[in-house]
């Protein structure tokens, strides 16, 4: 069997496989709510051969969605909606394990949707207020966000563990922080924006301090039966700016608080950087942090052969893989990648019939 869908452990759910389906923006909730884009979106994806699905970045207050139609986990009805989702995807894929980002947009929140710009909203499309470490704009033309002040960074902190119980309630098995992207936890870790004077900026352990207070303030609330982890960044593609060595000191840190595994992307802090894109270009980040800091490491970026997911499982250089696009583009990836390793492909009984070795051409 090779090694990417052998079973593994993480935290305390046994978990198939080692490929997973990384979060997705999908920008189809009303008020936070799962559409049922979701429900065939995510009960799709359960049948891809994955033995984890991650649900996309799911704000955990209102003010902190990316866009008017991003998920949220803020309010009785969205957790409800959510709950459904879940309930169905379980109902026909037991087996796999589903995860969900809890997040926040802070200064890169009141946005319009991809397709339609993706650009700041306007007064006339019930833009609203945004936040960040410190008043800096995400680039020129944006909203200035207001710094927040400590007792809203308490707050938000709570926020975050409220979304946390929802999860647990509406039957997800894995809560991953989302630290990455240039979203509010990395404008707070990112020397980039944030230029505070008080605990929470200037120092590497001042910086870090409200992501390290969300960690615990879910690990506070979450039923031991479920696995936690944050997704990171490697680096800021700046060299002013949040770097590997900074990943792996806080990889360590997040480890000893109990976060069972890290996902080690990178960049989307300011705009205007050269990132060098290619395939696996994010991986050697995922290397480093796991061999500092001894945590599961997910590798994700460019990943789209399956022998090359496989070499870097084998390489040592992450104990996960996490594919977006690619399962975009295939939704039965997992079923192809299993036949080109040479294990069997899994989906459900009722697609038997063009799964090999019964497939015939």
């Amino acid at each position: 069997m090779s090694k990417l869908f052998e079973n593994n452990q993480l935290g305390p759910l046994q978990i198939k496989n080692r490929l997973v389906v990384a979060p997705m923006c999908q920008y189809s909730a009303a008020d936070g709510c799962a559409s049922d884009w979701h429900l065939q979106h995510l009960s799709n994806l359960a049948c891809s051969g994955a033995g984890t699905v991650m649900i996309e970045a799911t704000a955990v207050e209102r003010i902190g969605r990316i866009s008017h139609a991003c998920l949220g986990l803020y309010s009785d009805m969205a957790e409800l909606a959510l709950k459904k989702v879940i309930t169905f995807v379980k109902s026909i894929r037991p087996d796999v394990k589903i995860g969900i980002q809890l997040a926040h947009a802070g200064r890169k929140a009141s946005t319009q949707i991809p397709w339609h710009g993706g650009g700041p909203l306007t007064v006339q499309q019930d833009a609203w207020p945004t936040v960040s470490s410190s008043a800096v704009a995400f680039d020129n033309g944006w909203h200035l966000p207001s710094a927040l002040s400590v007792e809203q960074i308490r707050s938000i902190t709570q926020h975050f563990a409220h979304a946390a119980r929802r999860a647990a309630s509406a039957g997800v098995d894995i809560i991953e922080i989302h630290a990455t992207h240039g979203y509010l936890l990395h404008q707070f870790m990112s020397p980039l924006v944030n230029r505070r004077k008080d605990e929470y900026g200037g120092s590497f352990d001042n910086r870090v301090r409200f992501a390290l207070e969300v960690v615990d303030s879910i690990k506070n609330v979450m039923p031991p039966d479920m696995a936690l982890g944050m997704r990171i960044t490697g680096s800021d593609w700046h060299p002013e700016g949040w770097q590997i060595e900074d990943a792996c000191q806080f990889a360590r840190l997040i480890k000893d608080r109990g976060v069972h595994y890290a996902c080690v992307s990178s960049g989307g802090i300011i705009p205007h950087v050269h990132i060098p894109v290619k395939p696996g270009y994010q991986v050697e980040f995922a290397s480093k942090v796991r061999k500092a800091s001894g945590i599961i490491t997910r590798a994700v970026g460019m990943i789209r052969d399956p022998q090359q997911a496989e070499d870097i499982l084998q390489r040592g250089d992450a104990d996960l893989i996490a594919l977006a696009r690619a399962f975009l583009y295939n939704p039965r990836w997992g079923w192809h990648a299993a036949v080109a390793l040479g294990d069997q492909p899994d989906g459900p009984p009722q697609y038997e019939r063009g799964l090999p070795p019964l497939w015939k051409p």
